[in-house]
């Protein structure tokens, strides 16, 4: 038996004795080290919220990634194992392809809090994306944002004629496309492997978030941050709710569970959407990396595929996904972009202030008698 199959089946029995007495303790599992930002402070404070939201009536125990990671969670969600995970949907396109369609419009983000919110309030008010869940057996809670990606490079680019025929690590599908529209060639390496990949000379940079510089120590190897603005990674489901245990929640401790649950991942944003890189930037700089800003004929080469991929992302959700209203949804994405990005300036970009927009204009209008059931 596998080693992961063994973890899952010892987890299930012990837990299943703890719920057997009587415990109100949910299985949190963020599928992340403690040095990612989906553990601190995504699950963290989801952990600590939930008691002060719920009267007490609910906590939860934060388990690591030997139980479940991000490329394990579905199954760890529908097992039962795990009661709240971090659920990607670009892990799993084929049950999520609508929540998948919203990550491949990567470019349009240019505020992580804006693109968290878009993204929570699309999904939140979207028929179609609610019924994947429904089918896959899970609650929706609330999206997050990376910062907006750069290129970290162990070579200079400062024009289109300097990118040309580099090999970039991809973290999915629109940047993949992007890196081959301006010549680049995209390469599939997993995050965790860039590093490696990178020493050993297999890719010359990769498109991703500034703070990567210290999560995976590519400030050790990267000679150059290239400021292109390449989008933001906002396709997450920060909190995927196994459905049972959503089920057994009174309507008000649902409401509690989402009160903390916001909290949560507008804390996540502001972490991994700004202030990590932030410090990445402060330390690259401290290391001797160049930050290189790139001429004018990056940024319209980069303009230029936002428009023409927004036109082909229709025909990848027709043909990949079966989602035969793809411009209508595009458009209403956009919309919601709009709109968060004019809230998101309006609170000066605080927190709390955006915690409380994002409470009011999309968790207090839910139904807790019905939404998930």
């Amino acid at each position: 038996m596998r080693p992961f199959a063994v973890a899952m089946g010892l987890a299930a029995g012990l837990w299943l004795c703890a719920d057997m007495g009587g415990a109100e303790e949910l299985r949190l599992a963020p599928g992340a080290p403690p040095t990612h930002p989906a553990h601190a402070p995504l699950y963290e404070t989801l952990a600590e919220e939930l008691p002060r939201q719920t009267d007490g009536a609910l906590t939860g125990r934060i388990l690591g990634p030997e139980v479940a990671t991000v490329g394990n969670m579905k199954g760890a969600l529908q097992s039962g194992v795990v009661q709240v995970g971090n659920l990607l949907p670009l892990y799993f396109p084929g049950d999520l392809p609508n929540a998948a369609l919203m990550g491949d419009l990567a470019f349009l983000g240019r505020d992580p809090h804006a693109m968290a919110a878009a993204m929570t309030e699309y999904i939140v008010t979207c028929t179609d994306c609610r019924a994947e869940f429904d089918k896959l057996g899970a609650v929706f809670a609330g999206s997050g944002s990376s910062d907006v990606y750069v290129l970290l490079t162990t070579k200079p680019v400062r024009t289109l004629a300097d990118i040309k025929g580099l090999r970039l690590r991809s973290g999915g599908s629109p940047f993949a496309r992007w890196a081959e529209y301006v010549g680049a060639s995209p390469v599939n390496v997993p995050v965790g492997d860039t590093f490696e990949t990178m020493s050993q000379g297999v890719i010359d940079g990769t498109m991703g978030s500034a703070a990567d510089l210290l999560s995976f120590r590519l400030v050790d190897l990267a000679k150059f941050v290239i400021d292109l603005p390449l989008g933001t990674y906002h396709a997450t489901v920060n909190f995927a709710v196994n459905g049972d245990a959503w089920r057994a929640m009174t309507p008000q401790e649902r409401r509690g569970f989402m009160r903390a649950a916001n909290k949560a991942n507008v804390a996540f944003t502001q972490d991994w959407g700004y202030e990590r890189s932030q410090v990445a930037r402060r330390e690259a700089r401290k290391a001797g990396l160049t930050f290189i800003e790139p001429d004018q004929s990056l940024f319209e080469a980069t303009q230029a595929f936002l428009e023409e991929d927004l036109k082909a992302v229709v025909g990848i959700a027709e043909n990949q996904y079966a989602i035969t209203d793809a411009q209508a949804k595009i458009e209403r994405f956009r919309a919601l972009v709009d709109k968060w990005t004019g809230i998101v300036e309006e609170a000066g970009h605080d927190p709390a202030t955006i915690a409380e927009a994002i409470q009011r204009e999309i968790w207090d209008k839910v139904d807790y008698d019905s939404y998930g059931l």
